[in-house]
């Protein structure tokens, strides 16, 4: 897999079990899931260096419905480039990613800041989960 080598900026949403969200960039990849029959949704944040070890992760979302969530639940991938959060609900993430202008994923001192555009149509399609019958 050839991450980080162009800067791409398009949202992909892959329908299935589970479905997939995806956004990938020069400093950064994104990857929302979302299994129907656990249920159970991720989020993993990838770098091209490792994420520190730190007691939380958060997100902020600045824009017409900003708001800042956080966790202590998070795990780092066995190299530390890839931050995973788990959880049965993820209402809040699917709302800031929808609605805002940029989002902010921070652990310890690092903080990747991205835009926004093109965001809506996607996670609308990966709220729906084509059918599966989710809601957030």
């Amino acid at each position: 897999m050839a991450m980080f080598t162009t800067p791409t900026h398009a949202w992909d949403f892959t329908p299935g079990s589970p479905c997939l969200l995806t956004h990938e960039t020069a400093s950064f990849q994104l990857e929302l899931t979302y299994d129907p029959v656990a249920p159970l949704y991720s989020i993993t944040v990838t770098l091209p260096e490792p994420w520190p070890e730190a007691p939380s992760f958060g997100m902020r979302f600045d824009g017409p419905q900003g708001r800042v969530i956080g966790t202590d639940q998070h795990q780092l991938s066995n190299d530390g480039r890839s931050l995973t959060v788990t959880d049965r609900g993820f209402g809040n993430v699917l709302d800031g990613l929808q609605f805002n202008h940029t989002a902010t994923a921070q652990s310890g001192d690092i903080a990747v800041t991205f835009p926004l555009d093109g965001a809506a149509e996607p996670v609308a399609a990966f709220r729906k989960c084509e059918g599966l019958g989710f809601s957030s």
